[in-house]
C-alpha cells in the first residue's frame, strides 16, 4: 500500500514535539510538506523530516499531493484551516480546543462530512494507558455506578513549553481566545464525558486570571458539572501549578473509589467498600517535559488505513468543547448554564 502523505500547518511546540515525529515514526506516513509564516520553522522541519517548506497554508495546499494534514496552529485559526484542508479533500487531524465556538464546530463538521474526509480532534488524554485502563475497571461494573468525581489538569502554564516562552500566542487574547480551558480543560471536560460515557447536562464556572501577567487569558477555572446520569463533580484547570503540575481524576462510586494519575507509579487504585485495594501500574501519562507517545496520531493514520471513522471525531470534539464555552457563559452571567 502506498503511504499517506501528511503536511503540517504550524510548527510549533505541539508538532515539533508530538505531531511531526510521531508521524516520521508511523510506517504508512511520508511528511510531505510544512507551513508556518515563520517559514524558517517549518525549513527547519523540512530539513530534518524531508519535505517542502510553505509559508503559508493556502500556498501548501495548492501546490502539494497530501492526503491529510495537522492542523497545529493557534486556537483562533483551527476552524478556517481544518475547512480549507477538508475542502481540498484532506482529512484532519485537528489540535484541541478543535474551534473556539460552537458555529465554527458545526462548520467543520460539515466540511468533512460534504467532502467525504475524516476529521479528528488532537484529545489524548483518551489515549493515556492509565485512562484506558480506568475506563476498562469502570466498564466491568465492579465499582457500580459514579457518584461523585473530581478530574483536574495544571501545570505552570504555556511559557515552559511554547516555542515562543513568554510571548506564546497562548497569552494573546485574540489568538487564544481561551487560556488554560482551551489548553486544559477540554482535555477534562473531553475525559470525563468518555471515562463516565455521559453527557454534561448542567455547568457551573469560576475562571480568572490570577497571576499570568500581560494577559488576559485564563489561567485558572473550577468549574462544577452535573452529567445526565445525576453524577456531580469538579473540573479544574489551572497554568499556576509551579510545583508540581496535576492530571488526576477520582471517582467515588457506589462500591468503592477509583484513583487516577494520584500516586507516581500507581497510575490507577481502586479501593473497594469490602477492603480490596488494587493497584495498576501502566506507564505514566505524557507530560510536557516527559513526552511518551499520546497515541493519537497512529489513531488518525490508523482510521484512514482501514477507513475507519475515528472515535475521537469532529463530533465528540465539539460536545466537549461546549462545556468550556459553557463554563465560560456560567463565568459572565453568574448563572447555571444547561447542555
Amino acid at each position: 500500500m502506498s503511504k499517506i502523505k501528511v503536511a503540517v500547518f504550524g510548527c510549533g511546540a505541539i508538532a515539533e514535539r508530538r505531531h511531526i515525529p510521531e508521524y516520521a515514526a508511523n510506517e504508512n506516513v511520508e511528511l510531505v510538506a510544512f507551513a508556518d509564516p515563520i517559514v524558517e520553522r517549518a525549513e527547519k522541519m523540512a530539513e530534518t523530516y524531508g519535505g517542502k517548506a510553505y509559508s503559508s497554508y493556502e500556498e501548501l495546499l495548492a501546490s502539494e499531493e497530501v492526503d491529510a494534514v495537522s492542523v497545529c496552529t493557534p486556537n483562533y485559526l483551527h476552524a478556517s484551516m481544518a475547512i480549507a484542508a477538508a475542502n481540498a479533500g484532506k482529512h484532519v487531524l485537528v489540535e484541541k480546543p478543535m474551534a473556539v465556538t460552537t458555529e465554527e464546530g458545526e462548520q467543520m463538521i460539515e466540511a468533512a462530512k460534504k467532502n467525504g474526509v475524516y476529521l479528528m480532534v488532537g484529545h489524548n488524554q483518551r489515549l493515556m494507558p492509565p485512562h484506558i485502563k480506568a475506563k476498562e475497571i469502570l466498564d466491568s461494573g465492579k465499582l457500580g455506578k459514579v457518584l461523585n468525581f473530581r478530574t483536574s489538569f495544571g501545570h505552570p502554564g504555556p511559557e515552559g513549553w511554547s516555542v515562543d516562552g513568554a510571548e506564546s500566542w497562548f497569552f494573546r487574547k485574540e489568538e487564544a481566545i481561551m487560556g488554560a480551558m482551551g489548553d486544559l480543560g477540554v482535555h477534562k471536560s473531553d475525559f470525563i464525558r468518555y471515562l463516565l460515557d455521559d453527557e454534561v447536562s448542567e455547568v457551573a464556572g469560576f475562571i480568572s486570571t490570577l497571576h499570568k501577567e500581560n494577559t488576559k487569558v485564563d489561567d485558572n477555572a473550577t468549574c462544577l458539572l452535573r452529567m445526565k446520569s445525576g453524577a456531580i463533580g469538579t473540573l479544574v484547570a489551572s497554568w499556576t501549578q509551579y510545583r508540581a503540575g496535576d492530571n488526576s481524576t477520582v471517582l467515588w462510586c457506589e462500591n468503592g473509589v477509583m484513583k487516577i494519575g494520584t500516586v507516581e507509579g500507581d497510575e490507577v487504585i481502586v479501593e473497594l467498600t469490602n477492603g480490596t485495594v488494587e493497584t495498576y501500574k501502566v506507564g505514566a501519562m505524557a507530560t510536557n517535559d516527559k513526552q511518551v507517545p499520546s497515541g493519537v496520531i497512529d489513531a488518525f493514520v490508523e482510521s484512514i488505513v482501514t477507513q475507519t471513522p475515528p472515535s475521537i471525531s469532529g463530533e465528540e470534539g465539539l460536545r466537549s468543547l461546549q462545556v468550556i464555552l459553557a463554563a465560560f457563559e456560567s463565568e459572565k452571567t453568574g448563572q447555571i448554564v444547561k447542555l
